[in-house]
């Protein structure tokens, strides 16, 4: 339990002290703008607020004089306070990734319960970066005040993706084929690509519908190659071809039926298979999880047997090293966390937890059957007495079939605020989908995806 006593007037000493060290982070800047209405760019982490070309990310210094406050109104006097004054000067800055402390000390007391402090707040080295005198009334009785019910905050950055944009951006840009990028939304997230150097598109479709809509965008698309193909189903044949050749390294689905692009990649003479089933995974930046959270298959493999959920499994794993994680933690999920004959995902789920530890499906940790609340919350776990590595702690969910996957996705979309990127894994190269409703970031993150997974596959066997 989150008890804070405070210290009444009667029992306040000359000289007593009270800190807080914190971590800056970006999310304290945003709380900060979004609560005070300053939308100063330098304070912003992802904004170059002095044209300098870099992003300045530096603390507000209001901000940490509520670090002061902070100190005063939680620890001492603590609960009861209020502030009858304040004076603050500012000696130097702090940035995102700086520890600060702030530090008061009782100064004086007057009548009125009037009590004088020194505050200051300190860089990690001890220099002050701000200093004053604060002026409270101080409670006058003995208070313990549970704070357990204060409302918690989550902001929406996904600095998830963030970070994975930061390590994909300096690579050798994917070759991808694209196939009729006919309206906005498909060329508008190939140029994307393009612009922020993780694609060179190559468009394949029909050239005058291409460039009338590249004239509506205002985009200059005459250093791109152009195939002109008007007939969506050759289109997609000429995109498999492509990567045949070595010309592509990629496919990237634009304003066509995902099944007209997909029957040309899994064609048995000319297409794009290999030895594993296409499934597609859904990677999630989910705001306030600590981690990326990815979800399959959401919309390949409808009603997927065993066999094909080996393969989900498999290429799930597989994006999960790519994108840096290490020995990935895969939840198989039911309705409910034990075996039930009646209920065959069950199962399933049990058999491809025993194909893992028997190296069946290689380089993650798989447990299963669990129910959503164990998979991904400890506490629950707990409760229900499931004990292993998975439980509480999944990064892949694997829901028992499409629809549950990809309401499952939408969901954390639409309700969670999540940004997620989507691609296909299973063919010789990997395939970017995108959809009319994804927005400029979640067309951005499923490039990175493609191009993280180029660079992984370079040091497989």
């Amino acid at each position: 339990m989150s008890t804070h006593k405070n210290v009444p007037w009667d029992a306040l000493e000359i000289g007593m002290e009270a800190e807080v060290t914190h971590l800056c982070n970006a999310e304290d800047f945003y709380v900060f703008a979004n609560a005070s209405g300053n939308l100063n760019p330098l304070h912003l982490p992802k904004e170059d607020g002095d044209a300098d070309g870099q992003p300045e990310a530096v603390a507000p210094s209001m901000w940490m004089g509520a670090l002061i406050s902070g100190v005063l109104g939680t620890y001492l006097p603590g609960p009861g306070t209020l502030y009858k004054d304040q004076t603050l000067t500012f000696l130097s800055r702090a940035h995102a990734g700086d520890t600060i402390t702030a530090k008061v000390r009782l100064a004086s007391k007057e009548e009125g319960r009037l009590a004088h402090f020194d505050t200051w707040v300190e860089a990690e080295d001890g220099s002050r970066i701000a200093e004053g005198r604060a002026t409270v009334i101080a409670p006058d009785k003995a208070v313990e005040v549970d704070l357990d019910d204060v409302p918690g905050l989550t902001v929406q950055t996904h600095r998830h993706f963030d970070h994975l944009l930061h390590l994909a951006e300096p690579l050798d840009p994917l070759i991808t084929a694209v196939v009729a990028p006919e309206d906005d939304a498909s060329l508008g997230g190939a140029l994307l690509g393009y612009q922020h150097t993780l694609l060179t598109p190559i468009l394949v479709g029909n050239a005058a519908k291409i460039k009338a809509v590249a004239d509506e965008m205002g985009e200059d698309i005459s250093h791109l190659e152009l195939i002109d193909i008007p007939d969506h189903s050759a289109a997609a044949a000429r995109a498999v071809q492509l990567v045949h050749e070595g010309r592509a390294q990629a496919l990237m689905k634009g304003h066509l039926h995902t099944d007209d692009l997909l029957r040309h990649v899994v064609d048995k003479e000319k297409g794009l298979r290999t030895n594993r089933r296409l499934t597609h995974i859904f990677a999630m930046d989910v705001p306030g999880l600590d981690h990326l959270l990815m979800v399959t298959d959401a919309a390949i493999n409808i009603t997927p047997d065993l066999k094909t959920k080996v393969d989900i499994v498999q290429n799930a794993i597989y994006l999960a090293e790519a994108l840096g994680i290490d020995q990935p933690k895969v939840g198989i999920l039911c309705a409910v966390e034990v075996v039930n004959p009646r209920m065959p995902s069950t199962i399933d789920a049990a058999v491809l937890s025993k194909m893992s530890d028997r190296g069946q499906i290689k380089g993650g940790l798989v447990d299963g059957p669990l129910a959503m609340d164990n998979a991904v919350d400890l506490e629950a776990a707990r409760t229900k007495g499931i004990r292993s590595a998975v439980a509480g702690h999944a990064q892949i969910l694997v829901p028992p079939n499409l629809e549950a996957a990809n309401m499952l996705a939408k969901e954390l979309t639409f309700l969670a605020h999540a940004m997620a990127g989507g691609i296909v894994l299973g063919a010789r190269c990997p395939i970017i989908l995108t959809s009319r409703a994804d927005d400029e970031q979640s067309r951005l993150a499923s490039c990175v995806l493609a191009v993280m997974m180029r660079e992984w596959k370079k040091t497989q066997p």
